[in-house]
């Protein structure tokens, strides 16, 4: 009976991962190879604006909190840049366990601007959904929530129009974004609490 169970369970896990990649490569053909090409430069300006932002949101946080003698907002921006740290590290990591390669290597697509690097899980979408959810954790206001949201989205959308990541990929980064920025709030009220 552990025989039968086993085989199918492998009959299973593999052709739900045939799907899946099937799925992944679809999804990212149409977006790649039906995109408005006049939007390539405006979708590699989103990707490339991840770091800027990334940097410039706590040290603006920061910076606001230190004029205005504020220490909680201060914390709050470190805790914000340790979130979004973490996201660039455990992407870092991800890419050397995981090993993908960048689905241009692999299948014929447009690709508009060749990324470097392993492609799963995507960096820019990490940090660019880290950085919206330590705003969004910061200030706890819609009107903050959505732009930043929608900014982090367009990056992750961008790495599929460039082809230089899978939607798996991005989805992946979204996740390890928003997880690492929650988990470093979490743990600085966890502290602050104890």
């Amino acid at each position: 009976m552990q025989k039968i169970l086993t085989t199918l369970f492998l009959y299973l896990f593999v052709n739900l991962s045939l799907f899946s990649q099937n799925l992944d490569i679809d999804i990212l053909r149409d977006i790649n190879l039906n995109r408005n090409q006049n939007l390539d430069n405006t979708f590699k300006f989103l990707s490339n604006s991840t770091d800027f932002v990334a940097v410039a949101v706590p040290v603006g946080i920061f910076t606001t909190g230190y004029f205005l003698d504020n220490k909680d907002v201060m914390e709050n921006s470190l805790v914000g840049a340790a979130g979004v740290l973490s996201a660039g590290a455990l992407t870092l990591i991800g890419k050397n366990l995981i090993n993908r390669q960048r689905p241009y290597e692999v299948y014929i697509l447009d690709s508009f601007d060749a990324g470097e690097g392993k492609s799963m899980p995507s960096g820019h979408t990490a940090i660019a959904f880290s950085t919206a959810m330590s705003i969004t954790l910061q200030f706890n206001k819609w009107y903050v929530a959505i732009p930043s949201f929608i900014w982090a989205s367009s990056v992750a959308y961008s790495r599929m129009h460039l082809g230089v990541h899978y939607p798996s990929d991005v989805l992946v980064g979204a996740v390890v974004g928003v997880a690492s920025s929650y988990l470093s709030f979490y743990l600085q009220n966890y502290f602050r609490n104890k």
